[in-house]
């Protein structure tokens, strides 16, 4: 772990995109200095077999209909555009920060950067599942920002399933400490968010994110000061996917979440 007031430089882990634009821009507003190592993403038939095995083909086709008819029909530009403004988010690629991008977080290109830049922090955002050997790989805690209430709802989506599930008082953000599960770290800061009428699944992550940016400099700044105090949260524990096409379309016209 950071020793106190760790000279030691911030790392953040991406897999890049508009969210992770914003995550990165608004840190660096409020940290200074950060170098980003940004992971290339699956491609989308790695992301579609691997949903297979873990749900079954005919799930996994269901969440790709609702990929594509998402970006096409729901695409909420210009609730997005307003979240930004009214909250000053900035999703331009980030400019004047060191940027190195690897394979996946997972790879010996990573390990190898992050060993030779020896954070005293590695920040984590949307990346793959890190595995023991990325973890192991420096001295340091791995402090991640998920747009969901842990343990409750972890996985993808989860301000959605939150809303889907009639379960708006837990739906929100969790800054946690990473371990080997998924979102199962113990958390450091979490907070409720309250989406507006117009909100859809298109918009909750970027609302979230304007709330756990804060939140999640914050926990940053108390691994380099040696001040980290992880706590376990006593909810219910489930992993969440994406929606199918037609559970998305369900849910919309029976309980109004979108």
């Amino acid at each position: 772990m950071s020793a106190p007031n760790d000279p030691r430089p911030i790392v953040l882990l991406t897999a890049g995109g508009t969210l992770a634009n914003i995550v990165t821009n608004g840190l660096a507003a409020r940290l200074g200095t950060i170098t980003v190592i940004e992971e290339s993403p699956e491609t989308k038939g790695q992301v579609i077999r691997r949903r297979a095995r873990l749900q079954g083909w005919v799930t996994a086709l269901g969440q790709v209909g609702f990929g594509l008819a998402q970006r096409v029909l729901w695409p909420n530009a210009g609730r997005l555009a307003a979240i930004s403004k009214q909250h000053g988010l900035d999703p331009l690629q980030p400019a004047g920060l060191t940027l190195h991008r690897v394979p996946s977080v997972n790879s010996p290109e990573c390990r190898a950067i992050l060993a030779r830049l020896n954070p005293g922090v590695v920040g984590v955002y949307g990346t793959r599942i890190l595995k023991p050997a990325t973890l192991g790989s420096v001295a340091a805690p791995f402090i991640n920002y998920h747009a969901g209430i842990n343990p409750k709802y972890r996985g993808q989506h989860p301000g959605y399933w939150a809303l889907a599930e009639g379960d708006a008082e837990n739906a929100g953000v969790t800054i946690h400490l990473v371990d080997e599960g998924v979102d199962t770290g113990s958390v450091l800061y979490q907070t409720r968010v309250t989406f507006a009428p117009e909100d859809t699944i298109a918009s909750y992550q970027h609302l979230q994110a304007a709330h756990a940016i804060p939140l999640f400099a914050r926990a940053i700044e108390d691994a380099k000061a040696g001040r980290l105090a992880p706590r376990a949260v006593d909810l219910p524990s489930r992993q969440y996917f994406p929606p199918t096409l037609w559970g998305y379309l369900a849910t919309g016209l029976t309980r109004g979440v979108w």
